[in-house]
């Protein structure tokens, strides 16, 4: 299947970009626990998409389909218009080689220093010769602040900081999907700023498409284009970040203002 241009609802891309990521119908189930119930998104190259929602919501895991490591109960993933779950190992790795991911955690190796993270990707994925890696990864360090900081370890670095390295070991491939798995979890508001300042930028250099999980509520929204609120497994409503705000849905406006009282119940 190749890619398609089917408009995305709320898009704020050009209606001629393509369709690179599309969901239809998405249902996953652990055991008796419905997780994802028939999520359908589509993100145009070049956007940046928000899926917001609560802890528990299935965020992560609709990321985890995207990449292959799930595979749906029903309906289909496709990305670069081929369906995920019809991929072969081989054709899984050709995939993957063209996404980015930026975990939650950075998912740093506390063994290597700073500039064999970030090389990684490339001496697994690519025969470069070593001194072009080197040159490779001295270039991006430097982009995001980085490159005096290459020798040492994780443990030696802020949480800001290993933010950064795995941004940079997510974009050193330089691929044309970047996954964002709540990429500011655990950082005080000053170095969140930084962190989505550093997406944007990165984002205007690179061209990227740009999946965010996130519920960092309303600061995510000065990275978005569009945005999707997903609540017990569907997405409620899926729009622009000025739609989103001024929503009259009872659900989509509790979670923005953080009200103990509407639909959405502590568990």
């Amino acid at each position: 299947m190749a890619e398609t241009s089917v408009q995305s609802a709320g898009s704020a891309g050009s209606d001629a970009a393509p369709v690179v990521i599309e969901v239809r119908d998405l249902m996953k189930v652990f055991g008796t626990q419905t997780v994802l119930d028939g999520v359908s998104l589509t993100v145009r190259r070049g956007e940046t998409l928000v899926v917001m929602g609560g802890s528990g919501c299935g965020k992560s895991t609709l990321l985890r389909h995207l990449t292959g490591a799930l595979l749906p109960t029903a309906g289909s993933v496709f990305v670069f218009g081929q369906r995920i779950d019809e991929l072969d190992e081989d054709g899984l790795n050709a995939m993957r080689k063209r996404v980015g991911v930026l975990y939650q955690s950075g998912a740093l190796f506390n063994s290597m220093t700073i500039a064999d993270n970030v090389a990684l990707p490339l001496r697994e994925h690519t025969t470069l010769d070593e001194a072009i890696i080197d040159i490779q990864v001295t270039i991006k360090l430097e982009l995001v602040g980085l490159r005096e900081h290459a020798q040492k370890l994780p443990a030696q670095i802020s949480g800001g900081m290993k933010k950064r390295v795995g941004m940079t070991r997510a974009v050193v491939l330089n691929p044309k999907i970047i996954l964002f798995d709540e990429p500011t979890t655990g950082l005080d508001p000053i170095i969140k700023r930084a962190i989505h300042q550093l997406i944007k930028e990165t984002h205007a250099r690179f061209g990227f498409t740009a999946v965010i999980v996130s519920h960092e509520i309303p600061e995510i929204f000065d990275v978005a284009q569009n945005v999707a609120m997903l609540y017990r497994g569907k997405i409620l409503q899926h729009g622009t970040p000025d739609e989103i705000n001024n929503s009259d849905h009872p659900a989509v406006r509790q979670f923005i203002s953080g009200s103990l009282d509407g639909p959405i119940q502590l568990v």
